[in-house]
């Protein structure tokens, strides 16, 4: 079979897909991914064919401010994010796609649940498609909105939008919403924390650390780990805990000033290597952190900045599995929640029972296969 992943060119929506992709690989299958060409040495690692199409995450940014009319996309507004999508996305990387695609010959479609053209590049070339979300069910306010600006698009191509024949979901229900419905379709799909081609294939709970002091993972993600976010926050919780600090994909340790003791600053690192060893992980709420951190059993301060990031939080504060820190409370307030954490080890078993629940979600593996069988 040939199988074709769509994503959003960022690390949060792609990462999310890799398990399922090497599944579909691993069985013999011909695996291609649509994304704009920075994420090359990404696929060439795992021997995964990439067909680079649309541009980079900046031009798409700046494309949807000017659409929004806003200064800042990255807001967590619904028609905001909607030109980002299903706007800027689809006009700037739709007919390259299609091209692509078209000489590729999927037998299936698999679009990240924020992608607008792998659904549209479906409905062109007729062939079935599968969402696959990477986190809680996306509210209706910000799908509608999605889908009102996506429409245009189709029906400027004179295609229909339909709705996916499969909704592949990694979120257990313990984090869903109390009015939560299982979308049509909907195939459970465990999450994992991301791990690199050479990293070991790690499963089941961490162990914490055991010593004098805690460790925390400090990490906010490629994107948000801005300097004068998480100094701040470095300063807070460096009396009371040892630290390890994401940097990002950009920043040096040098750029978070000096005189700081019990933090180790380390550049993208998979999270599954991260993790062995951690009382606490402190985090922007990106989804692929989230469920990676409790597919561990490890709890979690979630201090959302923006995106989809205010779902996680909602949904690590309603499963008692962390602590939501939200805006614009700072610092302190972050150091509060950590103490309040550490010190109530009912947010530990409560993440140990999502952690359960996880693990007795079909694997990868078992998903692809049971695509497999459906279409063959």
């Amino acid at each position: 079979m040939r199988i074709l992943f769509s994503s959003t060119p960022q690390h949060g929506h792609l990462l999310p897909v890799l398990p399922l992709a090497r599944a579909f690989r691993d069985r013999g299958d011909e695996v291609a991914v649509i994304t704009s060409a920075s994420f090359g040495p990404l696929f060439a690692a795992e021997g995964i064919t990439l067909l680079p199409v649309g541009p980079e995450i900046p031009v798409l940014l700046a494309e949807a401010a000017r659409l929004a009319g806003v200064d800042d996309p990255t807001v967590p507004d619904p028609a905001v994010a909607a030109e980002l999508f299903a706007g800027a996305r689809i006009d700037l990387t739709a007919d390259e796609a299609v091209a692509a695609a078209r000489e590729f010959g999927p037998d299936l479609i698999v679009a990240e649940a924020t992608d607008y053209v792998g659904p549209l590049v479906a409905a062109t070339l007729k062939v079935p498609y599968a969402k696959l979300a990477f986190g809680p069910l996306i509210p209706a306010q910000f799908t509608n909105a999605f889908d009102a600006v996506a429409e245009r698009r189709y029906k400027a191509r004179d295609l229909s939008m339909t709705a996916p024949t499969w909704y592949l979901d990694p979120c257990p229900e313990a984090l869903q919403g109390p009015d939560w419905q299982a979308p049509e379709g909907r195939l459970p799909l465990r999450p994992e924390a991301h791990r690199g081609a050479e990293s070991p294939d790690v499963t089941g709970t961490t162990r914490a650390t055991g010593g004098p002091r805690p460790k925390v993972l400090l990490s906010f993600g490629t994107h948000f780990a801005a300097p004068q976010v998480l100094r701040p926050i470095i300063d807070a919780l460096a009396p009371k805990a040892d630290l390890v600090v994401t940097l990002g994909l950009t920043a040096t340790a040098a750029d978070y000033g000096d005189e700081l003791a019990h933090v180790e600053f380390v550049g993208f690192t998979p999270l599954t290597e991260l993790l062995d060893g951690v009382d606490l992980v402190v985090t922007h709420g990106g989804a692929g952190t989230t469920l990676g951190t409790l597919s561990r059993g490890l709890p979690l301060v979630v201090v959302p900045q923006g995106a989809d990031q205010f779902l996680q939080a909602g949904a690590v504060a309603g499963s008692r599995t962390g602590v939501a820190v939200m805006p614009p409370a700072g610092a302190d307030a972050v150091a509060e929640a950590v103490t309040e954490v550490l010190d109530n080890a009912a947010y530990r078993t409560h993440a140990q029972a999502v952690a359960e629940q996880i693990s007795a979600m079909p694997s990868p593996r078992e998903v692809a296969d049971q695509l497999a069988a459906i279409l063959s």
